[in-house]
């Protein structure tokens, strides 16, 4: 497969292509690079942080009294760390992961069943969800989501009983799970909303009906009628075409090019619609020609992980201080584990900003290269995050980093720049950019990297 085929092709189910992976696909037929990427991600392996102090609120007879009341205001002071906790193991697994493919995947889902809680055994659970069913069946997937105690809490759908339906799980998993807008009735999220009545779930976050809450009535939806449950009018979502259009189209966006071809939009859906199959669509994407077709490369603008992981996937980067870990994600726009709201990050054309787009540019000094960074941001994280940097917010900070410069050395240290450049630029280059790089009298690998990162064209994959 062609360089610059392969550098593609690892900036959209990773988050680039290193020299050691380069090296070992040289002369490597794509159908063989493809099912090896598969054959990696095969088992997903569950992301775990210690949460076994949780163990005792699970088994906890619910007592109003002062012992549980002490024991509940200490879990809960853990759990915010813990929350805390499981966004640095997420960025470690991005980071340096066998699983590539499956891992991004997973943050491909994460900004299409958005969710969002406050409690980290469940939140935990639902990470692992979208992580286990990513290449899975997209059916068996939106049921595994829709009994999930986080989406439960996130959408209401506790609060869904047959004498006051909730309709707010129902009406998100139309419009923003499955369907979109305008693709179904008013009606159909009233007759849907009757039928997810009643789905609870216990302390340890496993799913329970309580029969007595359920609507056993007759239900009309999509023009079928019957004593629907949940997972009924899930299988009915699926029996429109629609929904495989739907998903297709974001999966186009995120691994193809934000800019849609009906065409090929058309084919995905027919191959999509007859099985649900994830992995299948998602090798037949990455095993076509036309996605390595030259207006599909370097046309995606970077989100603020790709970014990040990429350039640690080339400089490994340890932070001393984790809480920078969070402050970065936040003033850059994406924050794991924290979306904005049900509809997730906005892509593309929207990562950048006049807030956001200095930081990114800035982004490989801050890291590599010792930069100062102004942290006088405001914003709403938590009330301990902002105590914490209510101190120096009048002041110019160094990010607490120590970067692996001997794995840069032996690994890149002997490349030409131009190689280097390869490696870590996906789009074409600007003339201005061109001469501008050049015009470099810098014969230092490091420094050159730096450089490459700074530029606006490796913003795009």
């Amino acid at each position: 497969m062609k360089a610059s085929y392969l550098t593609h092709l690892y900036s959209r189910i990773g988050f680039g292509l290193n020299r050691k992976g380069y090296q070992s696909l040289k002369g490597i037929s794509k159908s063989k690079i493809v099912d090896a990427i598969f054959e990696s991600s095969k088992a997903p392996i569950p992301l775990k942080i210690d949460l076994s102090a949780y163990d005792s609120f699970v088994s906890m007879k619910s007592k109003n009294n002062a012992k549980n009341n002490q024991a509940l205001r200490k879990l809960a002071q853990k759990n915010r760390q813990d929350i805390k906790q499981l966004n640095y193991a997420w960025l470690d697994r991005l980071r340096d992961t066998d699983q590539i493919l499956r891992e991004k995947m997973t943050l491909f889902w994460a900004n299409v069943f958005v969710c969002k809680d406050n409690n980290a055994l469940h939140i935990q659970q639902y990470n692992n969800i979208l992580r286990t069913n990513a290449l899975g069946d997209f059916g068996d997937f939106t049921k595994a989501i829709a009994k999930s105690a986080a989406m439960s809490k996130y959408l209401n759908n506790k609060q869904n009983r047959k004498d006051s339906p909730n309709e707010n799980f129902a009406r998100e998993l139309m419009e923003l799970f499955t369907l979109g807008v305008g693709n179904y009735t008013e009606t159909d999220i009233k007759e849907a909303a009757r039928s997810f009545t009643g789905w609870a779930f216990k302390k340890d976050g496993s799913f329970f009906l309580k029969e007595r809450k359920h609507d056993n009535g007759i239900k009309t939806f999509f023009g079928e009628s019957g004593n629907f449950n949940g997972e009924d009018i899930i299988d009915i979502i699926l029996n429109q075409k629609q929904c495989a259009r739907f998903i297709c189209a974001k999966m186009y966006t995120y691994f193809v090019n934000p800019k849609i071809d009906e065409e090929r939009l058309e084919l995905l859906t027919n191959l999509f619609y007859k099985d649900y199959n994830i992995e299948n669509l998602m090798r037949h994407i990455i095993a076509s020609d036309w996605f390595y077709d030259e207006k599909n490369r370097g046309v995606k603008i970077k989100s603020p992980i790709e970014l990040f992981i990429g350039i640690q996937n080339i400089v490994p980067v340890n932070f001393q201080k984790k809480k920078q870990l969070l402050y970065l994600q936040k003033i850059m726009g994406q924050t794991l584990l924290y979306p904005p709201n049900v509809a997730g990050w906005k892509q593309d054309r929207y990562w950048i900003d006049s807030n956001t787009l200095m930081i990114r540019m800035k982004l490989a000094a801050l890291l590599l290269n010792n930069a100062i960074i102004n942290i006088d941001i405001k914003g709403e994280f938590e009330d301990s995050f902002e105590v914490y940097y209510a101190q120096e917010r009048k002041k110019n900070q160094f990010l607490k980093v120590a970067s692996n410069w001997d794995n840069f050395d032996k690994t890149y240290g002997t490349l030409s720049q131009d190689v280097l450049k390869s490696l870590l630029i996906v789009s074409k280059i600007d003339k201005d950019t061109e001469q501008f790089l050049e015009g470099l009298s810098t014969k230092d690998n490091k420094e050159y990297m730096i450089q490459l990162m700074s530029l606006p064209e490796y913003q795009l994959c």
